[in-house]
């Protein structure tokens, strides 16, 4: 499974698109969203010092339906609504890859996260560009459990190594003192030890927001 973080450029033609930027200090957050067959439902909540009028706006929007204001308190308010442009919905639904949420809208901009096949996530690409929206790629990455980073042997050795106080400063093992508690020759542990901080490392910095490679969704899932 691959995971991807995508920030989007919303069409200008689109209800959030000209909210958003109408009020740019404005969040709008997609608590829950779900697509019918020619409009879809939401429940968002717009934070921020324009909220009254940003509400007020989106009540007088002609893209916007049944509105119902679900809570309110001081710059923040939530809203239940429908909406017969629910253009990301729709990309979501062709492509078969639901978007994670809550999903962040700011200044006609959209962060999301999604997880599946690559397959499906191509697919998502072809659909985003079909619906008009502009997007950059965060990251893609594999999505693996933490057992599946490291080798059942890699585990138990950076345990031991945490527990013996390898890592700690100043250090209150040595390397030898290790691989004999462990049992191990001093080569064999520090070629595991290196393999398995090779990989924790490299996912510490494939989680970091902004590392990611130029070109399209297919092109970053062809090289991960």
């Amino acid at each position: 499974m691959a995971h991807a973080t995508l920030t989007i450029t919303l069409p200008e033609e689109v209800w959030i698109q000209q909210l958003s930027t109408d009020y740019p200090e404005s969040t709008f957050q997609v608590l829950a969203a779900v697509p019918g067959s020619e409009t879809g439902f939401a429940l968002v909540r717009v934070t921020g010092a324009s909220v009254p009028d940003a509400i007020e706006d989106m009540d007088d929007h002609p893209q916007l339906t049944e509105l119902t204001l679900a809570q309110w308190a001081d710059n923040e308010a939530t809203v239940h609504f429908e909406t017969t442009a629910p253009l990301l919905l729709f990309s979501a639904r062709e492509s078969g890859l639901p978007i994670e949420l809550p999903i962040e809208i700011r200044d006609g901009q959209a962060t999301i996260e999604v997880t599946g096949s690559r397959e499906r996530l191509a697919e998502l690409a072809d659909q985003l560009e079909h619906f008009g929206f502009q997007y950059r790629i965060e990251h893609v990455r594999e999505r693996l459990h933490e057992s599946q980073l490291l080798s059942e042997r890699q585990l138990e050795v950076v345990a031991a190594a945490v527990e013996q106080g390898y890592y700690d400063t100043p250090r209150r093992c040595s390397l030898t003192e290790l691989a004999d508690h462990l049992d191990i020759a001093k080569s064999t542990c520090s070629e595991t030890l290196h393999r398995a901080e090779e990989a924790i490392i490299k996912r510490f910095v494939d989680d970091l927001p902004g590392v990611a490679g130029d070109g399209s969704l297919e092109d970053q899932l062809a090289s991960t």
